[in-house]
This record gives C-alpha cells, structure tokens and sequence, in this order.
C-alpha cells in the first residue's frame, strides 16, 4: 500500500511509542534503582544506555550520546561502574522496560499480531549495516531475545538507536552542536523560550545564552529567540536526512512484509500513545 510520509518516518511513528516506557514507566527506573543505583533517574540512564558499549570512559558516551553537555556523562561514568556492571545495568533495563510493556499491553500478550511484529520487527533491526553506527553496533553484539514482547522491545530499541546514529550525522553536517540541536527541537515542538526545554532548562544561564547567541549570529534564530526561515530550512534539512539514513532497516524487508508490519504495529503503537507509554 502506498505511504504519504517517508517509510522511515512511519515506521518512527510508529516503533517510537515502544521505547518510549523507558523514559515514562515506573518500571524501569524501579529496575535500575533495584541495582543499588540512586534514584536520581539518571544514574539509571546512562548505566542503562551506555551498558551495550563496556567499560567506556565518559568521554567516548558523552561522544556516542552526542547532544548532553559538557561533564554530564561523566557525572555518571564511570562511577555507576562501582555500583553494578554493563551486563547487570542492560538486563534490568531491558527487564523493567518489558515490565512495562506487559502491563500496558496486556490485551495483546500471546496474540498473533504482536508475535509477528515482533518477528518483523526483529528481522528489520538486523538487516541494516553497522559502520559508522556505534550505538547501533553495540545492540546488535547482543542477541536477539526469543520471548516476543522482549524481542519487540529490543528490536524497537535498536532501530531507535539505528536512528539516533545517522541523526547525530545529519546534526553534523549542518554543524548543529549537541545542546543547540536542543533548541531547535524545542522551538520545533512550539516550546518558547527554548530555554525552558526539560533537556536544557538546568544548564547555566551563561552557556545557554552563549548558544542562543550562536544560534543568532548564524541567522538561525531571530532577536525574540524564535527561528528564522533559515533556522527552519535547517532543522528541515536535518530531519530529511535523518529519515533517508534511517531507511536501512526497512530495505531487508519485502513490500508485503513491510506493508505486515505496519499493519501489525499500528493498534500496539495506539495502545501505547494513550497512555503515553506510561
């Protein structure tokens, strides 16, 4: 069947939901605390995320990470490392993120619709290559779970950072730092003043005024701090390239799967955003 917005794009659209509980469940933060890590959020975040990658210094996950400040990956790495292991840190997430799926998708379990998403799903998250993906590269050493609803989380969660990988490249190449690609996102998403975006809104008012002026000088944003055409054009530019790097995945799939899956992941993906995978 024909689609009215790029495949990659739908397919976000649509697996987006899925990763989601992992910033919006219970679950998963009450799996990482579980460990003995404090219950700050984010000890569980960065443990949770960089796990796939080893013992790395905060230097190479603030590099992998891309849009965190200065010094915040490393209030974190290695210092979780103390506490629980990579291995440890990657299994309760993946635990209290399919916690959370079971429970919000409850209706679905042992249906054929989610066992075939997640095959689908599964066969789309490994078909794509793994140079210049680091995130990506990492998950995919891992292997591919059996149990359906954690292999429909796995699966999602690979193709997200599948994703995030040629994001950072597209964020690059229009040479959109880390915590400027935050306000632009933010002014994208109609947050005003970009400021009080919740990914940014704790950095220190000197820097975050440093990157606003940046932002200016270049003509991306204008005196009030919203964005010009030009800053517009750019944030566009970003996501089409974004959605064309993103397209791998879904080439190892024939037509007909890919129509499938769609179909398949639509009343999960629905489920999901009305609770707002919480």
């Amino acid at each position: 069947m024909p689609h009215s917005e790029p495949v990659a794009r739908l397919l976000f659209e649509l697996t987006e939901p899925i990763s989601l509980v992992n910033f919006f469940s219970d679950e998963p933060n009450e799996s990482m605390t579980a460990l003995g890590l404090r219950d700050n959020y984010w000890d569980g975040y960065f443990a949770g995320r960089s796990a796939p990658l080893g013992l790395v210094p905060a230097e190479v996950v603030h590099a992998a990470f891309y849009n965190f400040a200065d010094g915040e990956a490393a209030r974190h790495i290695p210092r979780v490392w103390e506490v629980t292991t990579p291995e440890a840190a990657h299994a309760a997430r993946q635990e209290g993120c399919v916690q959370a799926l079971r429970r919000i998708l409850a209706d679905f379990i042992g249906t054929p619709g989610l066992a075939r998403a997640a095959e689908l799903l599964a066969k789309a998250s490994t078909s794509a290559p793994t140079e210049g993906r680091v995130m990506y590269a990492a998950l995919r050493s891992l292997p591919m779970p059996e149990d359906p609803m954690t292999r429909l989380w796995h699966a999602a969660n690979m193709l997200r950072e599948h994703r995030g990988d040629g994001h950072i490249v597209a964020l690059i190449a229009e040479g959109i730092g880390g915590t400027e690609s935050h306000v632009l996102s933010a002014l994208d998403m109609d947050i005003y003043p970009a400021e009080t975006f919740g990914r940014i809104h704790h950095l220190p008012k000197p820097r975050l005024a440093e990157v606003m002026d940046g932002l200016r000088s270049r003509g991306l944003l204008d005196e009030t701090g919203h964005l010009t055409e030009a800053g517009r054009a750019t944030k566009g530019r970003i996501e089409s390239l974004t959605d064309t790097l993103a397209q791998a995945p879904y080439d190892g799939l024939e037509r007909h799967e890919l129509d499938e899956l769609i179909a398949v992941l639509t009343p999960l993906s629905r489920a999901l955003s009305a609770t707002g995978s919480q």
